[in-house]
């Protein structure tokens, strides 16, 4: 499982994630080249983090977990919001935040996206395909 805390260090150990507070002092919104693929807010003191997501696999992931749910104030077709209540092996929250920074990465302008395919490799772009 995984709380907030290390849900928002996962989200920085990915290359050049940087957190950025667009609202204020909460919630931190992860971001690369500029575009947000998850953000961390706390409700109750559990924490709850949106993900990017395709939408076919959106729909499955709320199916199987009752702690994936529709993204909060997002489009609910591609975000997922993510309750970490401890109900969700940690692997899978992360392989749900490489998915949101793959399909980010993957819509990035070109420039922006070989940039970071050069300096990191194909497999950052490819990685959340493999899934």
């Amino acid at each position: 499982s995984m709380n907030g805390e290390q849900a928002r260090s996962y989200f920085l150990s990915l290359p050049e994630a940087i957190e950025d507070f667009p609202f204020g002092i909460e919630p931190p919104v992860f971001k690369i080249k500029g575009k947000m693929f998850g953000f961390l807010r706390y409700k109750d003191e559990i924490g709850h983090i949106n993900l990017k997501c395709d939408p076919e696999e959106a729909t499955i992931l709320r199916d199987i977990f009752k702690a994936v749910i529709p993204g909060y104030h997002m489009n609910k077709e591609h975000w997922n919001t993510v309750i970490l209540n401890n109900s969700i092996a940690g692997e899978e929250i992360e392989r749900m935040i490489d998915v949101s920074y793959g399909l980010v990465i993957s819509n990035l302008k070109k420039s922006d996206r070989l940039a970071l395919e050069l300096r990191y490799g194909k497999w950052i772009t490819r990685w959340w395909r493999s899934v």
